[in-house]
């Protein structure tokens, strides 16, 4: 499945969304200190941002989203892969790009660290 999904990957990061474009700079730039990948491939879907380091997705969705039965079974599915999954709308990427680069870093912080954490890391009491 993978080597099926790889060209489709491939040119949907060469026909990025400007919402896309933006938070891929701002993931790039805010020195989050983790690595994201844009347009990879998971199992059978392929999302916009993920850090495997954190089993973090990150999606920016348009319009066509809205009430989605198949991103819930995305979501889903990521979820019992041991993954969180957080969405943005587009809009919100390009009107609030700072909120919404503030939402994934707290996430990050929040989320499940290496087992055992590493010396004076915690986990957080609550994850949105």
């Amino acid at each position: 499945m993978k080597k099926t999904l790889t060209p489709v990957a491939r040119n949907l990061r060469s026909n990025s969304t400007e919402a896309e474009k933006h938070l891929w700079q701002a993931l790039r730039s805010e020195g989050l200190g983790v690595k994201f990948r844009r347009q990879a491939v998971i199992g059978p879907y392929i999302v916009d941002f993920v850090c495997f380091e954190n089993k973090l997705v990150v999606e920016v969705d348009g319009g066509q989203h809205c009430q989605n039965q198949s991103d819930s079974a995305r979501d889903e599915w990521f979820s019992s892969q041991g993954f969180g999954v957080l969405r943005f709308w587009n809009n919100d990427v390009l009107e609030n790009l700072d909120g919404v680069a503030q939402k994934i870093e707290e996430h990050l912080k929040c989320s499940p660290l290496p087992n055992p954490p590493h010396k004076g890391e915690g986990i957080c009491d609550v994850v949105s």
